[in-house]
């Protein structure tokens, strides 16, 4: 893949989001800094490749199709100091015995793509944050600026754009050495859901699920088949691409094909307070041949979800485009259809998933932001359900997790509860599933899928 020269074509069209509307952009006090930051990502190696990004295209099309779905999950937002080989290898464990169950359950592949390697940045609904008296900027993610409640750790630091580059490739290189060593043998991982289940307080409920993987192992075992496509597993990496000035200076060109691409991460996606249509995000992205998602919230109308397939898909390309619902447990039966129905009968192949998280954040008694595991499992039910009606293919889940065993979603199997807050809060920004309530939802899912295809 060629670095852009700026005197050649591609260079001009990769920068056309230059001087439109850029929202939720860092206000840098240094340009000079900035400018020589972005000119060294610009010569900087690529972090993913063009043929790994269509093969992701290829399978998000399989998705579209409804001939698999998609299990995309990981950190709210990632953090400089927590990059190593534990912290990578926890996420991937908990992906993979998640998938392990989905699988499973809807008798069909699971793509894998990771909120990981690049989710150092975050949008963000106010530009302040006071305390005790003092008011400072908003932390937007390690991309941006610091956690630590201080004018200096808050100045936004273009510097910071080299640090996420280096963390993301460090990350990238650890994914890469557990996905090529074989660690996640189906066989193995079904071990790890069985010790799952025997500490789990819904052990009898999960045994069903868990009978059904022992038969259909020893089955294959019996056959000669081999599990190999999944041992073999591909993994992905995605993050919001929210800040254009790392994003663009990463951009790099095909030559064989012509064809732009973000090199950042394998699939990028455009957040619900920068889907504007006229706006320097969607601009960019339209010219990226990358797989792209975007976030649709309870106000979308049909009209804008249109538009959207308009600048980023107009060829209709099935796997191109993902759009990630992000309703609320309470409007999905409310809203879901009407986008459905009329994107259906446009002919556009968009994949849907479901994200259940950014719907449901509530503020606990203590102040801490958190959300309930029931209305995250009643947000995916009703958004299968959306698509059981429609006769269309509800494509997967994007989640908020982590494989640790943190305290800042309250309920689940061992139904955590609002003091329990305070033991392990550990996120930079937003609440995720532990390890635990993870693999909850993925039974909990299993159980209703595998139910509907019972029926």
């Amino acid at each position: 893949m060629e670095t852009l020269k700026p005197e050649t074509p591609e260079f001009e069209l990769v920068n056309t989001w230059a001087g439109l509307p850029a929202a939720q952009q860092p206000e840098y006090p240094d340009p000079a800094t900035l400018h020589r930051v972005t000119r060294e990502l610009a010569s900087a190696p690529p972090l993913v490749f063009s043929g790994e990004c269509d093969r992701l295209k290829d399978r998000l099309a399989a998705v579209a199709r409804g001939e698999a779905l998609l299990l995309q999950g990981g950190d709210c937002a990632e953090t400089f100091d927590r990059v190593s080989a534990e912290t990578v290898h926890s996420k991937l464990n908990t992906l993979m015995q998640m998938s392990a169950v989905l699988t499973y359950a809807a008798a069909m592949p699971v793509v894998k793509v990771g909120r990981i390697a690049g989710q150092y940045a975050k949008p963000r609904s106010q530009p302040t944050e006071t305390r005790d008296g003092l008011t400072l900027p908003t932390y937007r993610g390690d991309a941006v600026n610091g956690l630590a409640f201080t004018a200096e750790a808050r100045v936004p630091d273009p510097e910071r754009l080299l640090r996420m580059y280096q963390a993301s490739s460090n990350t990238l290189n650890l994914v890469r050495a557990f996905t090529a060593g074989g660690y996640a043998a189906l066989g193995q991982v079904h071990e790890w859901n069985r010790d799952f289940i025997a500490g789990s307080p819904l052990r009898e409920q999960y045994e069903a699920i868990a009978n059904g993987i022992d038969r259909a192992l020893k089955f294959m075992e019996a056959t000669g088949a081999s599990p190999r496509a999944f041992d073999d597993s591909e993994f992905y990496v995605s993050h919001e691409g929210l800040l254009l000035d790392y994003e663009a200076p990463l951009t790099r060109h095909d030559p064989d094909t012509g064809r732009l691409y973000a090199t950042s991460g394998h699939m990028l996606w455009i957040g619900e307070r920068t889907r504007d249509l006229d706006g320097a995000h969607v601009e960019y992205f339209s010219r990226v041949a990358n797989p792209i998602g975007v976030k649709l919230g309870p106000s979308t109308t049909a009209d804008t979800a249109l538009r959207l397939i308009d600048r980023l898909d107009p060829d209709r390309e099935a796997g191109r485009l993902t759009f990630v619902v992000r309703l609320g447990v309470g409007t999905v039966h409310e809203v879901l259809p009407e986008l459905v129905e009329k994107v259906t009968a446009s002919g556009a192949r968009v994949a849907w998933v479901c994200d259940p998280m950014h719907g449901n954040t509530v503020g606990a008694p203590s102040g801490h932001k958190t959300r309930h595991f029931d209305d995250i499992l009643g947000e995916v039910r009703a958004f299968f359900e959306v698509h059981g009606a429609l006769g269309t293919h509800a494509g997967g889940i994007h989640v908020e997790l982590t494989g640790d065993d943190v305290t800042e979603c309250v309920g689940g199997g061992h139904d955590l509860g609002f003091p329990d807050l305070f033991d392990r809060y550990e996120s930079a920004c937003d609440p995720r599933l532990n390890r635990s309530q993870s693999l909850d939802l993925a039974f909990l899912v299993a159980e209703f899928l595998h139910g509907e295809e019972t029926a």
